[in-house]
């Protein structure tokens, strides 16, 4: 088979034709049709994390493909069903966030194209128990961006408890913040759409943003506070920077929901006066849930959100990474096979 493998952290990816692997006692094997390129795996090929993966590897964990084959012990119904590998590869199952149904939280959790090898590849293995089934009605294109960046800005919109009338400010209008700013629409959210591209703010506005930013040529808190300030802030920027717009463009009660992860282990100061006072949460918020990833699936099937996105060729992977790295996507790339 063909796959972009990292081989060494920093230098540019290689397409290298491999042995298709064989799928182990409870795996699948997953023969791809799109896998989409998230900017955790530019994180991962560059080693920017504290926890690093090990190279060589094959990024990716927003693969949707056909099962072809089961190994021991997986269900044989899943053979001939297009399924999606998300990040969360495998939990335990036991622990107490896999049982009260947070097993992102898990702290044995494996991770696609991280930990275990990743779907930029034309086949790959998963876990029988971690992929989840696509429904008819959404394409394999659209899936792809569906399985990372859908369901981690659904699940924090979630975690935000967003209500009717909210104004909800989401920094980094991308492959996450296009999505995200509809599923903030859909729970009755004022969206206010921050980014430094004019493009991206083009496209917020075509998705129903009642206000857009440009945060390269006007302060977002100043225009946020303007518009009645922020209930709900959700940052999607890799950028210290636009947490710190985010936290203090938050109202009372206000929620700050980080999901970006900048590189080098970045932090910014929480003053502890204004959040105790104000009475302001600041929320983790990683992945979603098989479930949460099956609601997004229903959702977009129902034609409540719209994918946007890029076709590329898995050969095009450091172009690609580049595109992404420049701001010159528009949202998604998706590598199809």
């Amino acid at each position: 088979m063909k796959a972009a493998v990292v081989t060494d952290f920093g230098k540019p990816l290689e397409i290298q034709d491999l042995p298709i692997p064989e799928p182990s006692p409870g795996q699948v094997l997953v023969k791809m049709a799109a896998s989409g390129l998230c900017h955790t795996d530019i994180h991962a090929a560059h080693g920017d994390w504290p926890v690093k993966p090990r190279p060589p590897f094959i990024p990716g964990h927003e693969g949707i493909g056909t099962v072809e084959a089961v190994g021991a012990g997986a269900p044989q119904d899943l053979v001939g069903a297009r399924v999606a590998v998300p990040w969360l590869g495998s939990s335990c199952g036991t622990c107490r966030f896999c049982v009260s149904g947070w097993e992102t939280l898990c702290e044995t959790q494996v991770n696609s194209g991280y930990s275990v090898d990743g779907c930029y590849a034309e086949y790959t293995v998963a876990n029988a128990g971690a992929v989840v089934k696509v429904p008819e009605g959404v394409s394999s294109f659209d899936a792809a961006p569906l399985t990372c960046a859908g369901v981690t800005t659904y699940k924090a919109v979630k975690v935000a408890r967003v209500t009717p009338a909210e104004r909800v400010a989401v920094f980094g209008i991308g492959g996450l913040g296009h999505l995200a700013l509809q599923y903030a629409r859909l729970v009755g959210g004022f969206v206010t759409a921050v980014d430094l591209e004019p493009d991206k703010l083009g496209l917020a506005h075509r998705l129903g943003a009642d206000q857009t930013v440009n945060a390269r040529t006007h302060d977002p808190v100043e225009e946020i506070r303007k518009a009645g300030g922020a209930d709900v802030a959700v940052v999607l920027a890799a950028a210290p920077k636009a947490f710190e717009q985010a936290y203090r463009s938050l109202n009372r009660g206000g929620r700050l929901v980080m999901v970006a992860l900048p590189a080098d282990d970045a932090a910014i100061t929480v003053p502890i006066f204004e959040t105790v006072l104000g009475g302001i949460s600041v929320i983790g918020s990683i992945v979603g849930t098989r479930q949460d990833l099956t609601e997004v699936f229903a959702l977009h099937a129902a034609g409540r959100t719209q994918v946007i996105a890029e076709p590329r060729r898995l050969e095009q992977v450091n172009e690609s990474f580049d595109e992404v790295l420049g701001g010159r996507a528009e949202a998604r790339l998706v590598f199809e096979f």
